[in-house]
């Protein structure tokens, strides 16, 4: 597959915009956007995206395009990369993550969880899902609250990514978890993660686009239901996620920016949820949503 990867070189403030602004222009598309320190002095950021199977220059060109005028000036270049794994490269290296009772670690790191702490060993894969981006840590903080408040019947993941909520869930509940994901590449990672993790036995997963599948019907309805996924795509399933779900049921909503936290709410309310807990973490939001009762 030929990766091609667009940099947008500017100053702090601007880079961090104009990678948000990647963010959503892309978000359908699931293309990868990172943003880092690029000079010495911390003068000069870089926002980068990643594309797929194009020719540098089309993949500039479409850039342009859907960011528009929103980067104003900023210098703009399109390479092709070596044939690499680029998500296993750039989670290199990267230090454990604790989360509530989780600790998120590679295999290198494996000896240094600490007595207490529930160690999941998630290695860098073509999924998302590691522990160090926020709206994953959010997340697995939210299940080690709820859990540690009461039990529940029946558990979905949906969008599971590396597997890595799923697997959270199905240690800590010591009970079976659905794992649900669009990318057939995600679940055949979180069955792997999830042998990795000792809950092979526990995890169930099969790939399926939305809430639409004739399987869900099989093992739901759902009494917690987690989704760390977009905005966009978690508003347009509002409908089908609810169907799913029990009259008491709990949400656990992430993959937000803050800013969406008002369409989001409006669009579950619709659904018969209501508001139990806000958190946030790096910019990015979780919500957890709660269905004919007071707190979750």
């Amino acid at each position: 597959m030929k990766t091609i990867r667009v940099r947008i070189t500017a100053e702090e403030l601007e880079a961090k915009r104009i990678a948000e602004i990647l963010e959503r222009a892309f978000e359908e598309d699931g293309n990868p956007v990172t943003i880092y320190e690029a000079s010495s002095d911390g003068k000069t950021w870089s926002a980068e995206i990643l594309l797929f199977d194009v020719e540098p220059q089309d993949a500039a060109a479409m850039v342009r395009d859907r960011v528009g005028a929103d980067a104003f000036a900023a210098p703009l270049e399109a390479e092709e990369l070596p044939d690499i794994n680029w998500v296993e490269k750039s989670l290199e290296g990267l230090a454990p993550v604790r989360a509530g009772r989780f600790m998120v670690h590679g295999g290198h790191d494996r000896d240094e969880v600490p007595g207490g702490a529930i160690g999941l060993e998630i290695e860098a894969a073509l999924a998302f899902g590691t522990g160090h981006h926020g709206t994953t840590a959010g997340c697995l903080e939210e299940i080690d609250r709820l859990l540690s408040m009461r039990d529940y019947d029946s558990i979905l993941d949906l969008g599971t990514g590396t597997g890595v909520l799923a697997i959270a869930a199905a240690r800590l509940a010591r009970q079976p978890v659905l794992a649900t994901d669009i990318d057939p590449i995600a679940t055949k990672t979180a069955v792997e993660n999830a042998r990795l993790n000792g809950a092979g036995h526990l995890v169930k997963t099969f790939t399926a686009n939305g809430m639409k599948d004739h399987r869900f019907k099989y093992c739901g309805p759902f009494d917690l239901v987690i989704a760390n996924i977009l905005a966009r795509p978690l508003m347009q399933m509002a409908k089908s996620i609810a169907a799913q779900m029990t009259d008491k049921a709990t949400l656990v909503l992430s993959g937000l920016r803050v800013e969406d936290g008002p369409r989001i709410l409006f669009a579950y309310r619709t659904q018969g949820f209501h508001l139990d807990r806000r958190g946030e973490k790096d910019g990015w939001l979780t919500l957890t949503l709660v269905r004919g009762r007071k707190t979750a």
